[in-house]
């Protein structure tokens, strides 16, 4: 159990039996957004990916209930690595990770997890070695606009992406 803000979380790397849960706190959540543009809805088969082979998926509990989820893509050579937009070379797109989609249930929120999973993150890709790390974010959303900027990850552009989503894209380099 880890105590944030009073809380009693358990927070772990979550499996492929929990993407039933991802995904259900991702529409719930989701759902009351003041604009469906501030989030890129995931299907279910890119969430069995991530947690079988492309990333790392956290979840924070809170009476061994999925309140908060957080994504560590690592997308390789696919055609949806981030580094081709921040003009990464061919040769170095391996040693891109992603900072990905983070859902916080109203109940959970104000405590820090957004911030403290970007520390997780961030840590966990340095260990496996990667070299940069990005983020989009929506335009309004300044929460996460704040929390990313507190860590070190600098605005490089702004531009429409996921099916025309306006997105500041951040970056950071880890070496």
């Amino acid at each position: 159990m880890r105590s944030i803000e009073g809380m009693n979380l358990e927070i772990r790397r979550l499996g492929q039996r929990e993407v039933s849960d991802i995904m259900a706190l991702m529409v719930d959540v989701a759902s009351r957004l003041p604009s469906q543009d501030y989030f890129a809805m995931d299907d279910e088969n890119n969430m069995n990916r991530l947690v079988q082979e492309k990333g790392e998926i956290y979840g924070a509990f809170l009476k061994g209930a999925l309140v908060a989820y957080s994504v560590l893509a690592f997308p390789g050579q696919s055609d949806d690595n981030l580094g081709r937009e921040f003009g990464v070379d061919e040769q170095q797109l391996d040693y891109v990770a992603v900072l990905d989609a983070t859902i916080v249930h109203e109940s959970a929120r104000g405590i820090g997890l957004q911030r403290y999973f970007h520390q997780l993150r961030e840590q966990r890709a340095r260990a496996a070695g990667f070299r940069f790390l990005y983020s989009t974010v929506h335009p309004k959303n300044t929460v996460s606009i704040k929390n990313l900027e507190a860590e070190g990850f600098i605005l490089q552009f702004t531009r429409p992406m996921y099916n025309g989503k306006p997105r500041h894209c951040y970056a950071k380099r880890l070496q």
